[in-house]
């Protein structure tokens, strides 16, 4: 057997594999769907979708309504990602050239290094220094609140957002580099006049990546944001995400509204972070089809 005919047989192997995947990924993923489905099915009994949308979450009073944690859910993430995207911008552009060129790797190596911590240890280390910290700067509020689990979050996010980014800027460097230097332009130029204009769809895709890794999340929810089921009306109070929610309710009846709102919140969340991946996939496919 020749070199070429071992190089294709492995090739082969390696593509079934990836199918192999992909396919268990996709059943995975089906199966989820599915269960959820299954499990939520006595929701669309005459009145009982209306109760577990409503907005009130009240057990003893027999309401069980889980719109405040949807939207604490999204106020969380959005914050969060507010906070995060031009931070990101920033380390992206830091590293692409306005910053030393000896610190660029270092930097780098610190955002792939920040993938690697559990979610646990950046909670554990918010209770102990940030709560505190935002306490005494709101005079009592802030503490546990939607904007210490957004702060925490936004860090949480962070690498994914500079990743994509300085992937896709420096996939356009060289020939932007040559274009821009032909033209006179700075560096700071360079980067937010041309690079930022031309990635805008990797951009788009970076912030809703991190978007939806932002409401997947539990543990920091779970234990900075408060977890009071209620409307928000200010980023000082507390407040609970579906992923919180399901990770704390409880329930022994399984037919009862309070074991029903779970599997409703886990649905909810999948449906959402479903819509943010068509959204990413359409993203990219429109920008082939202008690419061609």
């Amino acid at each position: 057997m020749n070199g070429a005919t071992r190089r294709a047989r492995r090739e082969r192997w390696l593509e079934g594999s990836l199918l192999l995947a992909a396919l268990a990924s996709a059943c995975a993923v089906l199966l989820i769907l599915a269960f959820l489905v299954y499990f939520s099915l006595p929701l669309f009994r005459p009145g009982a979708i209306a109760g577990i949308l409503s907005g009130r979450w009240q057990p003893v009073g027999g309401e069980f309504g889980i719109l405040p944690m949807l939207a604490g859910s999204l106020l969380i993430a959005s914050l969060a990602l507010a906070i995060a995207f031009p931070l990101a911008l920033g380390v992206c552009a830091f590293v692409q050239g306005l910053g030393p060129p000896a610190l660029a790797r270092p930097v780098l190596a610190a955002v792939h290094f920040m993938t690697s911590i559990p979610t646990i240890v950046y909670s554990f280390v918010s209770v102990i220094l940030l709560v505190p910290a935002l306490r005494s700067a709101f005079a009592g509020r802030g503490g546990f609140s939607i904007l210490t689990a957004s702060l925490v979050l936004s860090v949480l996010i962070l690498p994914t957002i500079v990743l994509l980014v300085h992937a896709s800027w420096s996939g356009l460097g060289p020939s932007v580099r040559m274009t821009c230097a032909a033209l006179g332009l700075s560096r700071t130029q360079e980067i937010f006049r041309v690079l930022v204009p031309v990635s805008s769809r990797s951009l788009v895709v970076a912030a809703i990546l991190a978007l939806g890794r932002a409401l997947g999340d539990t543990m920091v929810s779970l234990l900075l944001a408060g977890n009071s089921p209620q409307w928000p009306s200010s980023i000082l109070d507390s407040a609970r995400t579906l992923t919180a929610h399901i990770a704390m309710v409880l329930a022994v009846d399984s037919q009862s509204p309070a074991y029903l709102s779970i599997f409703s919140s886990g649905l909810i969340l999948l449906l959402v972070t479903a819509s943010l991946t068509l959204a990413v996939r359409w993203i990219q496919s429109a920008a082939g089809r202008r690419r061609r």
